[in-house]
Order: structure tokens, then sequence, then C-alpha cells
């Protein structure tokens, strides 16, 4: 089974509208390419502050999300729908949720950011995402026609059970829409996605913002799809764009069957609490 897959890369602003249309663009390029999915950014719609995007948050059937859907189903193709701010039980917070669409613009499987950055790391890294976003409980593992996929979302690439267990339950593509900052870009990103790549011998599909998006706010970019040995497969240069690369799923499972390290996994015993002597 091989099909192609996109990544694309955005700044996204203060306009709504700007930012979906230009969400809308890429796909269609990509998907004039032969992309079968499509994995947008963290923040597809906006880039402000908490308090101004909390007062975006829709439910699942919202414009936002619908017009997404829309595209997925234009296109008929899977898309993996970056992510948006979803309403949440309290109105003082809401999810950022990464939605998956299939080709009949349906949404297939819903997934809420887990892992919340709330760090001071200077250089435009300061964040408090908890004071207006309410984590996911859950994760998220979707099996489609074209492979089992699972869902992730930017910070949450710091925390490898997540991946594990999305890998040990079977997942074979896991897409990560991002919105890295330039400091923790420059070091840590593609170290991270090649890391849970090899780990989990899965192909990794992550989609960032690039640039500056208000006065106070610049990310990383680099988007890029990497295969289930770490390689680089393909990266979007500085700007906003998409870049795409054929997914082959029969080259996966032959390097599971000879380097079943999956199978190897004894999360069991590496769970327990350690040892301290003999």
């Amino acid at each position: 089974m091989r099909f192609l897959a996109a990544v694309v890369q955005l700044t996204t602003t203060l306009d709504v509208e700007h930012s979906l249309a230009q969400a809308e663009v890429f796909i269609e390029a990509a998907v004039a390419r032969g992309a079968r999915l499509v994995v947008l950014p963290e923040n597809t719609s906006f880039m402000g502050s908490e308090a101004a995007k909390l007062k975006l948050a829709e439910p699942l059937d919202g414009s936002g999300f619908a017009r997404l859907g829309a595209a997925a189903k234009r296109h008929g193709i899977w898309l993996v729908a970056g992510t948006l701010p979803e309403s949440a039980p309290s109105a003082s917070h809401a999810y950022n949720t990464s939605v998956l669409f299939g080709p009949s613009g349906s949404p297939l499987a819903r997934y809420r950011k887990i892992h919340l950055f709330d760090v001071e790391l200077g250089e435009g890294a300061t964040h408090k995402e908890s004071s207006s976003v309410a984590p996911g409980d859950a994760p998220c593992l979707v099996a489609t026609e074209l492979a089992t996929i699972g869902l992730s979302v930017c910070y949450d690439l710091r925390f490898p059970d997540l991946y594990r267990t999305l890998a040990r339950h079977g997942a074979e593509l896991l897409t990560v829409p991002a919105a890295f900052t330039v400091p923790t870009g420059r070091d840590h990103w593609e170290v991270l996605l090649r890391a849970r790549a090899i780990e989990n011998q899965c192909y990794v599909l992550a989609a960032g913002q690039f640039g500056a998006h208000d006065e106070t706010r610049r990310t990383y970019g680099r988007s890029m799809i990497i295969d289930p040995w770490g390689t680089v497969l393909a990266t979007v240069p500085d700007g906003i764009g998409f870049t795409i690369a054929e997914i082959d799923l029969d080259a996966l499972r032959s390097l599971r069957r000879r380097l079943p390290c999956l199978s190897h996994d004894r999360p069991e015993v590496s769970r327990k609490v350690p040892s301290t002597g003999l």
C-alpha cells in the first residue's frame, strides 16, 4: 500500500478568514500534486492571545470545523485539520482540538491536546496554555482506508509514552500539528520527531507554523515527513507552503518484521518502580 501525504506550513494571523483561506489554498495545491492525506498545523485559524482564542471556541459542528470538513469533501481526501479551539464545559477554557476528516467531509476522530505548554523560556517562548485550554484525557487512534493514524499535537512530542501507546495499539502514521517556538524548534524539533519515528517504527507527519504572527510571537516552521527508519523524506523551507512524500506501508511492515522492537516492549516491567540496590 502506497500513497502520497502532505504537510502544510502556515503563518496564521489574527485574521481568521485569511488564515482559513490560506489553508484551503495549500490543501488544493497538495491535492493537485496527488496527496490523499493532508496535515495542517496547530492553530490553523488563529494565532493570538489565549484569551482572544478562547472567544473563538466552537463545537465540533461549528463554522471553522465545518469549513475544513467541507475542504476534505471537496477534494475527496483525508484531512488532519491542524487544531481549532473547541468549546469545553467551562466558559473559561476551551480544548485545543485536532480533527481527522474523511473524504466524505465527516469527522472520523477528535483528539484534544493532552499536554499543555506552560513554559518560561524567554526569546518569545513564555506561555501558559493552561490558562485558557482544558487538557484532553485520552489518546486517539483511528483506522482508515489509508493507514492507522495516531493523532497528537505539538508539546505532546516531549512525552514519548503517548506515542508508544499509539504504536502499541496499531498506529502506522503519527500526525503532529504544531506551533513550535523558535528556541525550542531550532534545537529540539527535528530530533524529537525523528526519535518518535524511530522508536515507534511509524511515519511522522509534522505540520508547523512559521514566522511572525504578531509583535511578540514567532514560530520555527520546518514542517517535515519522516519515515520509520528516521529518515527525513521532505521538509518545507522557511516560509509558507507544503511538502509531499510517499507513504509506503509495505516497507513499514517489512521493517517491523525484520526489527520487531515493538513486540519486544515490556511495559509491565519498565513501568515498575526502579530498584535502589542489590
